[in-house]
């Protein structure tokens, strides 16, 4: 081996080796805020939702009396259902609609970039600014009815739903629209040539490829359904009241989230450990489920 080879052989490895110093100096400050900012505060949970407490510093172990306690709630479970009633709607709608959109702006139509970026401004404004917005155009066409969003369920919830495909439709096109022009040219002009229709190109050709773009959308639409706390809390913050006949209180349009938020900061301080877990009960359902739904839409993408 020649002497310049060599030398730029030695040149090389110590580049790597100073990349990997100064690599290993710049991750420590960034592992060190995620491990304080996340992997801790989430272990901590964890271990308080097998306490009692009032503040964290004076928790009591009590193991699983928090869990029995957040199953045994009956306003915990009700919103469970409520909440996997909203999410499935808001999944097919939102993703149906989004795609829809997309594909008819797809098309070479007029004023296309004006339409998308219309339809993307919803998802800029803020969760409660858009749950008081909504809450006073509801009122303000429930008014003349005689009635209002927070006194009815069925209205509550299908305003819930209105809001949050107002909100999430103009993104999921985006992804949509991402997934649509990334189609191969090909493959269309394949199909065209055979003599394929356009809803056989559509559900033979299109949506087989935009598999992937239908898997990041279901994933954050699912998961955005079961999170969804911001919105539920300035539209309807869980009215109307159901009284029971054993003394407890339903809220009848209250989701998960919400639901763990009432229960934390209620009246009752002492029931702190069991919001906490059923904060840990909600994260291994959403965890679950969108792993679930991953793993079931990634079997159906076409490898290009």
């Amino acid at each position: 081996m020649s002497s310049a080879k060599a030398k730029k052989i030695t040149a090389s490895n110590s580049r790597i080796r100073s990349i990997r110093h100064w690599g290993l100096l710049f991750l420590g400050p960034v592992t060190a805020a995620f491990v304080i900012g996340f992997v801790w505060p989430f272990i901590q949970g964890i271990y308080l939702s097998f306490c009692q407490f009032r503040l964290t510093s004076d928790a009591k172990f009590i193991g699983l009396g928090n869990y029995a306690a957040a199953f045994a709630d009956p306003s915990f479970r009700y919103s469970f259902w409520f909440t996997a009633a909203f999410a499935i709607v808001t999944v097919i709608l939102i993703n149906i609609l989004a795609f829809a959109v997309a594909y008819v702006l797809t098309q070479n139509i007029k004023g296309s970039n004006i339409f998308r970026t219309v339809f993307f401004a919803p998802n800029l404004i803020g969760g409660i600014v858009l749950g008081y917005i909504w809450s006073m155009i509801f009122d303000g066409i429930l008014s003349r009815y005689g009635t209002s969003i927070v006194m009815n369920s069925t209205l509550g919830f299908w305003g819930l739903v209105i809001l949050v495909c107002w909100q999430q439709i103009g993104y999921m096109m985006i992804i949509y629209i991402a997934g649509l022009q990334a189609v191969p040219e090909d493959m269309l002009e394949a199909a065209k040539i055979d003599g394929a229709s356009k809803s056989q190109t559509l559900f033979k050709v299109t949506i087989p490829n935009v598999m992937p773009s239908i898997t990041i959308c279901m994933f954050l639409t699912l998961t955005n359904g079961f999170k969804l706390f911001d919105q539920n809390l300035a539209l309807t913050g869980g009215q109307p009241f159901k009284q029971l006949a054993s003394g407890d209180t339903i809220h009848q349009t209250e989701m998960l989230a919400l639901n763990i938020y009432n229960t934390f900061y209620g009246t009752a301080s002492v029931a702190r450990g069991t919001a906490q877990a059923k904060a840990v009960i909600f994260f291994i359902l959403v965890a679950v489920l969108g792993l679930a739904q991953l793993s079931y839409t990634r079997k159906r993408e076409v490898q290009q």
